[in-house]
């Protein structure tokens, strides 16, 4: 087995530095995030629907 491949595929990003961000950049930060959750909650629901349809059709 290589040491390459118990890395992961995917680094986790580095926090930013939110020491230098101003109170509008941070609630700006924090709008960016929101969406991007609510975007990924989205994806999940479509997941979710599309395995429940399969689960149905193959029962």
């Amino acid at each position: 087995m290589d040491a390459d491949d118990l890395d992961p595929l995917k680094k986790k990003p580095q926090p930013k530095d939110l020491s230098r961000m101003s109170v509008g950049d941070l609630r700006a930060y924090i709008a960016d995030l929101q969406a991007e959750i609510a975007r990924a909650e989205a994806a999940i629901a479509l997941k979710d629907k599309a395995r429940a349809g399969a689960a149905a059709f193959f029962k």
